[in-house]
């Protein structure tokens, strides 16, 4: 009977280990991302690694198109990772708590009395995106210029003006402006500059390398990339200067270096155990500078950036030490769809690579689109344009973006996973976007 039970102890043991001990199919996981490049549906680079031991690692695309002067990526190249700032961002604040030089109870008028409900705020309900602070950064009649630089001082004068969105902690909702806000009591609280106590705090006691605030417009001479879309050819953003981001999505890092931070932070190397329970405690699908990610009964923790046209993805499983750190320049195929495909094939899960095909459309067609849509009393309005045999959509105060055909009366951004179904007999134009449809009006 012993014998029987130690038999089925071992057999679980191997069973149970060999779940955890997955060996990526490196040469589907090529053949994905082949595609990916020949179609002209990505540029950025990808790690896998578990356990500290890099899996796999690809770059496909550019960081520099010059004419037909084209710098590869690499492992090595910089990207500007966005929201992925917020991670650092949140676990300074907490180390600021550790040293009692802060509390998570602590109201916002001890800081910038001049914010709306300062009084109520408090530095939890910040990290939560739970505050009700408006989120300037989307707001078109607020954003500064997204070119011109910005110092701390004048973006709290600009996150001053903006109308509370709601009570503090009536709900969730993602905001841009408290981050910057935690950015400036990082360096109040810990009588640093931002970038400094990021270098002390963090980069340096980690030994991160290629990870630091980014000090305006990309510099090529760092190794930082540019970022790019699609249309017929790679066309390079205009770049939003790094100031206006500052610790709501300023830095600056690579694949290798979010995977040694990650690993760093549930090792416990970057905040204590209880702070690390306290930013991975889930709300309104959200903790304390950490999102969560599900995948086949997994829960993945990490964090999403974009800006630009960067797009990074970083998510760990504790339970396996499985870290994936993907950085993009260029959002074409949907960033989340490439994480999805990068998990399936891990786990050797059903995957299909897609085909990309194309749908032409012809121009009589398309100019049948053409026009500026609207729905009465919403301010916001959608100007059609043609240009060769491409259709653009831009919303009112933004840059206009193409559409991708999925049949001849339905187009697509694929990066933003929007579709815009057009009725040229009724005049109209449906916008789908996670199960919700708006029904545009063309004007006269």
């Amino acid at each position: 009977m012993k014998i029987k039970i130690l038999f089925a102890g071992l057999l679980t043991l191997a069973l149970f280990t060999a779940g955890y001990a997955q060996t990526p199919d490196k040469a589907k996981l090529e053949q994905f991302f082949d595609q990916l490049a020949e179609k002209n549906k990505a540029m950025g680079s990808l790690t896998v690694a578990r356990d500290g031991k890099v899996l796999y690692t690809r770059a496909i695309g550019y960081s520099h198109i010059n004419g037909t002067e084209k710098k590869p990526l690499t492992a090595a190249t910089r990207y500007r990772v966005g929201s992925i700032t917020k991670m650092f961002t949140a676990a300074m604040i907490l180390q600021l708590v550790e040293e009692r030089k802060l509390k998570l109870t602590d109201t916002l008028d001890k800081f910038f009395p001049q914010i709306p409900n300062a009084k109520k705020i408090t530095i939890a309900h910040i990290l939560a995106h739970r505050s009700g602070i408006h989120d300037v950064f989307e707001d078109p009649n607020l954003r500064p210029s997204k070119t011109a630089p910005k110092t701390p001082s004048e973006l709290l004068a600009i996150i001053a003006k903006g109308t509370p969105d709601f009570e503090p902690d009536a709900k969730y909702s993602y905001s841009n402006s408290g981050y910057v806000l935690l950015g400036i009591i990082v360096e109040k609280v810990g009588g640093k500059p931002y970038q400094e106590a990021l270098k002390k705090r963090i980069t340096s006691k980690i030994g991160l390398k290629d990870t630091y605030v980014g000090t305006g417009n990309v510099d090529v001479n760092k190794n930082e990339s540019f970022s790019y879309r699609y249309v017929r050819d790679w066309e390079q953003q205009t770049e939003v200067h790094s100031s206006l981001l500052f610790g709501s999505g300023a830095i600056v890092s690579t694949p290798t270096d979010l995977i040694s931070f990650i690993q760093a932070l549930f090792d416990g190397k970057i905040v204590s155990k209880e702070s690390l329970a306290s930013m991975k405690t889930i709300r309104d699908g959200y903790g304390l500078g950490m999102d969560t990610f599900s995948f086949a009964g997994k829960t993945l923790y990490g964090h999403t950036g974009g800006i630009d046209n960067f797009g990074s993805w970083l998510a760990y499983l504790p339970e396996e030490k499985l870290v994936v750190a993907y950085t993009s320049n260029a959002k074409v195929y949907p960033v989340a769809k490439i994480m999805d495909g990068i998990l399936d094939i891990y786990y050797n899960k059903p995957f299909t690579i897609p085909a990309f095909d194309t749908i032409d459309v012809s121009p009589e067609v398309l100019d049948k689109y053409v026009g500026v849509y609207s729905i009465p009393g919403v301010p916001v309005k959608f100007t059609v344009t043609r240009d060769d045999a491409t259709l653009f959509i831009q919303m009112t105060g933004q840059s206009a973006i193409p559409l991708e055909a999925m049949a001849q009366d339905k187009f697509g951004i694929e990066s933003a996973e929007i579709v815009f179904e057009f009725d040229a007999a009724k005049n109209q134009m449906i916008q789908k976007r996670s199960g919700r449809e708006r029904v545009f009006t063309k004007e006269n």
